[in-house]
């Protein structure tokens, strides 16, 4: 799906938010590994991930020219500062309303505004694309990610107690939250 936006951070800087390209597979790849070293709120390791910048640019390819799915970089200062993706749950009649979406950001950004700006622009594609209901998790004690998403309008249906377990044998809380459209 495309998408493009610009929107001006808190710091004033642009913010160019758009669909990841072919071009884009480095660098969103180095985005990703890098968010993933930087917290414990995402769903896998840094380490674990197993794409490369080919694998990467294909995969931009495919969401940008997916009439449902989008992958969207927050891109300040030529860099790729953050993403964000918005995927269907299923194609199966009874779940073709639902969507997922997934956000990270570089923490040297944290609290310019680039999360709001991803949110927003994955909410407005998820009503582009006609779905009924976007939702995500969040680890309960990602206090700043939670006050986003209910701002947004997304409200909690559930919890699952264990649904992580760090290398270090912790568990963490997940929170499942919806917002309908």
């Amino acid at each position: 799906m495309e998408y493009s936006g610009t929107v001006i951070l808190k710091d004033g800087r642009e913010c160019i938010i758009r669909n990841g390209t072919a071009d884009d597979g480095k660098a969103a790849l180095e985005n990703y590994i890098l968010t993933h070293e930087q917290t414990d709120n995402l769903l896998a390791y840094a380490d674990e991930c197993d794409m490369t910048p080919e694998t990467e640019s294909i995969r931009l390819e495919l969401m940008r020219n997916s009439p449902k799915d989008a992958e969207l970089l927050a891109i300040v200062d030529g860099k790729v500062a953050g993403m964000a993706g918005l995927d269907h749950i299923g194609k199966r009649f009874k779940v073709q309303h639902r969507a997922s979406v997934g956000i990270s950001v570089d923490r040297e950004y944290w609290s310019l505004g680039i999360g709001r700006a991803l949110m927003e622009a994955c909410v407005e594609c998820g009503r582009r694309a006609g779905y009924d209901q976007l939702e995500l998790d969040v680890v309960s004690t990602n206090d700043r990610a939670i006050a986003l998403y209910e701002s947004l309008g997304f409200r909690e249906f559930g919890r699952n107690p264990k649904a992580f377990r760090t290398r270090e044998g912790a568990y963490q809380e997940l929170i499942d939250m919806r917002l309908e459209l």
